[in-house]
């Protein structure tokens, strides 16, 4: 059962046909996702999406406590790079559904980031679920996380 059931996903153009697949997916996930870009497979720059995406999520006065968002790329490292520049952003990429838990459980991610060209669309549904139904765990991590914001 996932904590949270609104999510903001996006895209660079190597990303787009898996998140097509994932929105048309959305409702046995449970989830509507807020599509962000990009709409074609036309090329576009990565950095642009990730920072368009990390202004709205900040901006949508959401929870960033909780899960907020999807974002796409072919490797997936491109777009977790351009989130991460962004205070109270925790972007993590992951390409299997252990490391989304553990994203979630000890570095309580709230933007989940996948490579469109290493995994299918099934790896991403099983690592999207993971994430959203793992909890942060707090104790020992939550220092952990803390640090992180004081590297900005």
């Amino acid at each position: 059962m996932p904590l949270i059931v609104e999510l903001y996903i996006a895209s660079d153009h190597a990303g787009y046909d898996l998140k097509e697949g994932l929105k048309a997916a959305a409702e046995a996930l449970g989830v509507t996702f807020k599509d962000l870009g990009t709409h074609s497979n036309d090329s576009v720059h990565y950095p642009a999406i990730a920072q368009n995406f990390s202004k709205t999520i900040l901006e949508s006065g959401k929870d960033l406590e909780n899960p907020c968002g999807v974002l796409i790329c072919g490797s997936g490292i491109g777009v977790s790079i351009g989130a991460n520049r962004f205070s109270k952003i925790r972007a993590a990429l992951s390409w299997q559904p252990e490391i989304a838990t553990l994203a979630r459980q000890h570095n309580n991610a709230n933007v989940l980031c996948l490579p469109a060209r290493f995994i299918s669309e099934e790896v991403a549904i099983e690592i999207i679920e993971a994430w959203l139904s793992a909890g942060f765990e707090g104790g020992r991590h939550q220092d952990r996380v803390a640090m992180l914001e004081d590297c900005k």
